[in-house]
């Protein structure tokens, strides 16, 4: 195998801002435009949203700058003729002038590719129309599109012509949640929402079929069911110690050896439990910590109160750190409320060999600390920059937009919304440039500026409508290659 053979098939990470190789993406695709108001929330999106504005002006920049990070030959000198192309081909899996990177990866052209083969096409066709409830008919009539179409079909739901054939799938956008590379092996998701299953289903075709993985197709793990579920009343299989769910958005790998579990609003203890004890048979990892967060649709996932942007650096949402244990305890309720009452929030770690004795971890601040210094070696002082600059209103209405669900690029190199005008002044106190992510393209395509030099740096997307999908830059990658 040659060596670009070799680092085409690369599948590692084992930290959150270990320069960024290879990741998976989804552009915006034309089953966005499709969500209406009556269905935004059973379809897991906030808002509608208007789907040009969200491409070109917004995550097209996005696909840009991660090309010029981590495939640079792709887009430089190009720039002036990609924006110029209203039919915005470059971005299109499949089209002549498509980017077709092997480290910016778009799940469509991967399941494209495997919809070639025509056993993992009649497999796909059957499992999408069963769950879809779709007539013989219906199924039939996919079979003659070409593989390129029927995965734009599968993923948007609709036929080029517009007809709708079944619900979009406005949420593919968040790669990280149908899954996690740990080290050397791939988690797969259980999602929470049912109107997710679609995507769980593409997400495993491709992983399990899609040549890129084949070499760690036995690490690819999938969370088994509760064995006695089918037994379980319907009360029971909605309880938080037996429903199975989990997504991508509640796991961090942040060391070589350590993992972070969030128990959240979509992901369950069972599954959390389920997933540690695999892990720890596999001899993954040898160390898991489990954050239980207040399920709120304002949280979500835990990369959406805290992410990583240097070594020895973090962002994060103030009342649910140390400042709001602190606050909290300051309140005379605190100490008459009973001593047995179960915390919404809570940290235990587990170690292998030993889970029956947790450690239990007061504050976030502790644990991202611990990291920092004994897993990651940082010999800095451990810096916390919090959520709208920690001023009222500010740290909650930004959290909500965003400010914490950053992606590190590189260490010290990070990329987030725009609009969160605290944060980025919290940003700025630390020392950090922030620059628009159009000026700093100008910036590379002008040899002003290199991704290889660029140090504490963070880079704006504009945010108006993809900020409506509750989800950030975080959320919309899936790292499946970090270089430490």
């Amino acid at each position: 195998m040659s060596t670009n053979s070799l680092l085409g098939s690369r599948i590692n990470v084992s930290s959150e801002t270990g320069t960024l190789k290879r990741l998976l993406i989804h552009s915006p695709d034309r089953g966005l435009e499709k969500v209406v108001p009556s269905k935004a929330q059973d379809w897991l999106f906030e808002d509608i949203v208007h789907l040009g504005t969200m491409r070109r002006r917004e995550y097209d920049y996005y696909v840009k700058l991660l090309l010029y990070f981590l495939d640079p030959a792709k887009i430089k000198g190009k720039l002036d003729q990609i924006d110029s192309d209203t039919t915005r081909s470059f971005y299109i899996p499949g089209s002549e002038s498509y980017f077709d990177s092997d480290y910016v990866v778009d799940i469509e052209k991967l399941l494209g590719e495997i919809l070639k083969n025509d056993n993992v096409r009649v497999k796909l066709t059957a499992a999408i129309c069963g769950i879809e409830k779709c007539s013989f008919s219906t199924q039939e009539e996919l079979n003659a599109y070409d593989a390129r179409e029927l995965a734009k079909i599968f993923i948007s739901g609709s036929y080029a012509d517009k007809r709708m054939l079944f619900a979009p799938l406005p949420n593919l956008i968040f790669m990280r949640d149908i899954g996690i590379v740990i080290n050397d092996h791939i988690l797969l998701n259980k999602p929470a929402k049912s109107a997710r299953t679609r995507e769980s289903i593409l997400a495993q075709f491709v992983f399990f079929y899609h040549p890129m993985f084949s070499h760690i197709k036995g690490n690819i793990i999938e969370i088994p069911e509760n064995e006695h579920h089918f037994l379980l009343p319907d009360e029971e299989k909605a309880s938080d110690y037996h429903r199975c769910t989990l997504e991508g958005g509640d796991v961090m790998m942040v060391a070589p050896n350590h993992l972070l579990i969030g128990c959240s609003e979509r992901t369950s203890v069972y599954a959390a439990q389920q997933v540690m004890k695999i892990l720890f048979a596999k001899n993954v990892v040898d160390k898991i910590t489990i954050i239980k967060i207040p399920k709120k649709r304002d949280y979500m996932h835990i990369d959406t109160i805290f992410t990583q942007v240097r070594k020895n650096i973090w962002v994060l949402l103030g009342s649910l750190a140390r400042l709001g244990d602190e606050s909290k305890k300051k309140d005379v309720l605190h100490y008459f409320a009973p001593k047995d009452s179960n915390k919404e929030f809570r940290i235990l770690q587990f170690v292998k060999g030993n889970e029956e004795n947790p450690l239990e971890i007061e504050n976030l601040e502790d644990l991202l600390t611990q990291i920092s210094v004994k897993d990651l070696g940082t010999s800095e002082p451990v810096r916390f920059i919090y959520s709208g600059n920690n001023e009222f209103p500010y740290g909650e209405r930004e959290q909500w937009t965003d400010s914490c669900n950053l992606l590190a690029l590189k260490d010290g190199v990070v990329v987030g919304y725009d609009r969160n005008d605290k944060t980025l002044d919290a940003f700025r106190n630390e020392g950090f440039a922030v620059i628009s992510v159009k000026d700093m393209l100008d910036k590379f395509e002008n040899n002003e500026l290199s991704p290889e030099t660029l140090n504490d740096t963070f880079i704006t997307l504009p945010s108006a409508e993809l900020s409506r999908a509750r989800g950030g830059s975080h959320c919309m990658s899936m790292p499946i290659w970090r270089e430490i």
